[in-house]
């Protein structure tokens, strides 16, 4: 049996399941390597990890105050934890990746408690809020202090400056922080062609979690802490949700790698116009229907049970509810035009058996 390193798969093999399936970005690469050698303090006490800091602030505003973790899960716990008391409760939306997919840790790690609202494209409103900012003197309900909402969703859609906006007012309003999800902010900002901060501290968002796995890295997220004043004991959060990186300095330098210039902003259009071609070519073929808006880099699509069984086996995506026959498929910073074209042109083969 061999026992030295060798490559196990196809590196000219790509689907659509997922950008977590995507590799990491040539320039982080260099960057970790650039990172390496020598010895630095760990735990966060690098050089990197200092000048991350001025780099946020460039994206985010002045007093941003970054805390590089290793993953979405746990940056979104880090920061709701951030935010709540143990009697606390967070409202978002029913689909929220917060509430379905993250296995609920953000009850049983975070200690807190989710009130979620049904909505029709993933996205909260004021009104919708209200159906669950209610009861705060009521000792048998759990206190609303946050409202969370991804950007860009969890269905792919993506709040305007001004809804943001209009949310962190309504919710500052009855005294309750905002949480910005924020797993493909870049899309999100590419989408609106908007810089970042415009829909995050400057429209009033008190802490972010900020992405970099779905955008090129190869590891490592960050919570950014918008407003000193609403949050306390960040490291000490950070270290108690496992979220603590030894060798921070991998993680602070992708991070650097990803924003120092235009990296995040160059993957992020890339995957949303390799979406925008994809969902073009789907609106061709009878019998599929696109069921969201098509504004960052997903499509969701319903067709034929038995027809995306056969394409699965041709191409890598997920049923988003296989009892209704919809399925997800996402597109990523590597996405080509190749990639897509061949994947319609099976879709049209699957669709005409």
């Amino acid at each position: 049996m061999r026992t030295d390193a060798r490559r196990h798969h196809d590196p000219e093999v790509r689907g659509f399941a997922s950008d977590n399936y995507a590799g990491t970005h040539p320039e982080i690469l260099a960057a970790l390597a650039l990172a390496d050698g020598g010895h630095q303090v760990s735990y966060g006490e690098d050089d990197y990890t200092a000048h991350l800091q001025f780099v946020m602030r460039s994206h985010f505003g002045p007093h941003a105050q970054a805390f590089p973790v290793f993953n979405g899960t746990g940056s979104n716990v880090v920061a709701l934890q951030a935010l709540t008391d143990r009697w606390g409760a967070v409202i978002c939306a029913e689909s929220a990746h917060i509430n379905v997919d993250e296995c609920g840790a953000p009850e049983r790690v975070g200690g807190l408690k989710l009130l979620t609202v049904p909505t029709e494209d993933g996205k909260l409103t004021p009104e919708l809020i209200d159906r669950q900012a209610w009861g705060w003197d009521d000792e048998h309900r759990a206190m609303p202090q946050v409202v969370s909402i991804a950007q860009n969703t969890e269905l792919g859609t993506v709040y305007t400056v001004d809804e943001i906006r209009a949310i962190c007012d309504h919710a500052h309003e009855r005294g309750m922080k905002v949480h910005l999800d924020g797993a493909r902010i870049a899309n999100a900002a590419a989408s609106l062609d908007v810089p970042m901060r415009a829909f995050t501290n400057a429209a009033g968002v008190d802490i972010l979690s900020f992405g970099g796995t779905k955008n090129g890295m190869l590891f490592g997220e960050a919570v950014v802490v918008l407003d000193p004043d609403a949050v306390g004991a960040m490291k000490h959060l950070r270290k108690l949700s496992m979220q603590l990186a030894s060798k921070m300095r991998f993680i602070s330098v992708q991070l650097e790698a990803l924003l120092a210039r235009d990296l995040w902003l160059r993957n992020a259009r890339h995957a949303n116009t390799m979406a925008q071609r994809l969902a073009d070519g789907v609106r061709a073929v009878d019998g599929v229907e696109i069921l969201h808006p098509v504004q960052a880099n997903a499509v969701f699509a319903r067709l034929p049970h038995e027809v995306s069984e056969r394409l699965q086996k041709r191409y890598r995506f997920y049923f988003w509810d296989e009892a209704a026959g919809d399925v997800r498929w996402m597109c990523s910073f590597d996405t080509t035009e190749e990639d897509v074209d061949g994947f319609i042109t099976a879709l049209k083969e699957e669709m005409g058996r």
